[in-house]
């Protein structure tokens, strides 16, 4: 996924370590998972250990605001469209259909914050709090929508269509499922459906 506030060396162009090592952290925490070793990243990034730890406390800073840098390009990814862009019916459905087209890529390896919150486990991990955040912010899209489009239980659905889309991000990714059959959005459907939203 595309970073952004990117600094450089005027002198050589080149990225500044600060953005290297958040580049490396988002592809090889979501590649590999947040078990990589800070030597692991440093080597990845080109900068030192002194260098990372200079910038950043810890690895879990790193994690943190390497998810934290994703968010904008994440919800672009999934954006609901613009507010009177189509029906609130069809504005969840993008997002839903959005998820599938993006699970045909051969680096997709699922959603990088449901991935980061199950694999910290740790509730008041720095990384997890962004990771919670992104995905409540994705909640309380669908919430409005629900509301919008007339829904008998806003909050439930929004809860079921977090549900959906959590689990079909985390098969598609471990490579259990294929979204290329609409699934995950025909799923979505019959919840709109239940739920009355038109």
């Amino acid at each position: 996924m595309a970073t952004t506030d990117r600094a450089t060396d005027g002198a050589t162009g080149k990225a500044s370590p600060r953005d290297r090592l958040l580049d490396a952290a988002a592809r090889l925490f979501y590649r590999d998972g947040v078990s990589i070793g800070v030597e692991a990243l440093c080597r990845s990034a080109g900068v030192s250990k002194r260098s990372m730890y200079q910038l950043f406390d810890s690895k879990d800073e790193v994690l943190a605001a390497s998810l934290e840098r994703r968010i904008p390009a994440y919800e672009a990814q999934l954006a609901l469209g613009s507010p009177h862009a189509g029906t609130p019916r069809e504005r969840i459905l993008h997002v839903f259909e959005r998820l599938e087209k993006a699970s045909g890529d051969a680096d997709y390896w699922g959603c990088p914050y449901l991935a980061a919150l199950v694999e910290l486990k740790n509730p008041e991990h720095p990384a997890s709090v962004v990771a919670r955040a992104a995905k409540e912010r994705l909640k309380t899209a669908f919430r409005t929508q629900a509301e919008l489009g007339g829904a008998r239980d806003p909050e439930l659905l929004a809860r079921q269509l977090m549900l959906v889309f959590d689990g079909a991000s985390a098969r598609s990714g471990a490579r259990v499922e294929a979204l290329d059959d609409g699934l995950a959005t025909a799923t979505a459907g019959a919840l709109l459906d239940a739920s009355g939203v038109t």
